[in-house]
């Protein structure tokens, strides 16, 4: 029996934040892929290593972790104002789909320094020595990101002293500007609070009613107090994923929340949509011990955060998750505003199980709605690996 022999696809897998994918250029993958549909979904399957029973990737690129198993789609803009189209891709682990539905603000600071590298900017746009802006267009959720990043010698600058909670190693910062966050394309008809309020009372069978911010911004989030469930909000990722009645408990919550915020029409819909809406619980400062082992005291931070993604606690922040905490912590009322001491703040210092992040976001109200400009963090990226990944060509 004849088997089809391998393809080779330029491709190159980097860290972005506290993720990693595999970023490729659109013009670059097999023609069958290059447009959305089944055949673009089973290549980026194989390439990641999913669907895998065994919850490990090992045939692919993945990395068994909801941060790892994500690929990056990249090409030249014709968006006027804009310079590069990213299409991001959150990878089942171990079911057979790829869900478009949500950006990953993690791997947003990788996409500048990748469209630099491979030739996707106009070289006018791009200084021998500074920091180069980079307009982004967001495909998945029709938002504009803006990188700053750094360039030395005609090449991007990927080390440095920046330091980042949940990375290892220190590298050179890329700031981000995620202008006007509210994610339109996510439902809830273009509000940033679906349901018209900036705190609901959620009824979860099961488990009862909960006070719920429910709020597009960055990604679709719902926030609930750890209290009211149970938890302290210094958790790390063991006291919640090994725990399956835990995760069922987040997964009712977060399936009964997409329902009110119109992302879905019924909780058995929730299984086939994962990366969003995400599910975070929060708490007022307190001291804990990072996953790292580094403490965290409370006088560090305005508030604590715990975050799911495609089921498991993260292990340290999403990048779009971040930046709904840093619109909702400037709007008064919600329930993170709440957890961080009210009022009204442009900035906040939120604890996550790695350590501590700060975003920043200014919030107004305009016409009775609430809008946010832009919402503010810094990331850093690095090329991890370049070249080709190799799939059997009758896998797409």
């Amino acid at each position: 029996m004849a088997f089809a022999p391998q393809v080779k696809i330029p491709a190159t897998y980097m860290r972005g934040g506290t993720s990693k994918g595999v970023f490729c250029r659109l013009q670059d993958l097999p023609e069958a892929a290059q447009a959305p549909g089944a055949a673009r979904d089973a290549l980026l399957l194989r390439v990641i290593g999913s669907p895998d029973p065994y919850g490990k990737q090992i045939d692919g690129m993945g990395a068994a972790t909801s941060s790892t198993s994500k690929a990056v789609i990249l090409s030249k803009s014709t968006r006027p104002g804009h310079d590069v189209d990213y299409l991001f891709g959150q990878v089942s682990i171990d079911q057979p789909f790829v869900d478009w539905s949500g950006n990953c603000g993690n791997l947003s600071a990788a996409v500048g320094p990748f469209a630099i590298s491979n030739g996707l900017i106009d070289a006018g746009r791009v200084p021998h020595d500074g920091v180069a802006v980079v307009r982004i267009w967001q495909a998945n959720i029709g938002k504009t990101i803006v990188a700053h990043v750094p360039m030395t010698g005609g090449a991007v600058q990927e080390t440095g002293a920046f330091e980042l909670d949940g990375v290892t190693f220190p590298a050179a910062e890329v700031q981000l500007e995620f202008m006007d966050p509210a994610a339109e394309e996510e439902g809830g008809g273009g509000a940033m609070f679906p349901t018209g309020n900036v705190v609901d009372a959620l009824e979860v069978p099961g488990i009862g009613t909960l006070q719920a911010t429910m709020i597009n911004a960055g990604i679709p989030t719902i926030f609930v107090n750890a209290e009211a469930i149970g938890y302290t909000g210094t958790e790390l990722q063991d006291a919640i994923n090994s725990d399956p009645a835990a995760l069922a408990k987040f997964e009712a919550i977060r399936a009964h929340g997409a329902v009110r915020m119109g992302l879905i029409r019924h909780i058995d819909e929730a299984a086939g949509r994962q990366h969003t809406p995400k599910v975070a619980f929060v708490a007022g400062p307190a001291g804990y011990t990072a996953s790292s082992g580094k403490p965290v005291a409370a006088s560090d931070v305005d508030l604590l955060v715990r975050a799911l993604s495609m089921g498991k606690l993260h292990h340290a922040m999403m990048g779009t998750a971040a930046v709904a905490i840093g619109t909702a912590a400037a709007i008064a009322g919600t329930l993170v505003n709440l957890a961080a001491g009210g009022g009204e703040r442009e900035a906040v210092r939120f604890g996550h199980p790695s350590g501590t992040l700060r975003v920043g976001a200014q919030a107004s109200r305009v016409d009775g709605e609430w809008r946010v400009n832009k919402a503010v963090m810094s990331r850093s990226a690095r090329v991890l690996m370049e070249g080709w990944v190799r799939v059997p060509g009758d896998a797409f």
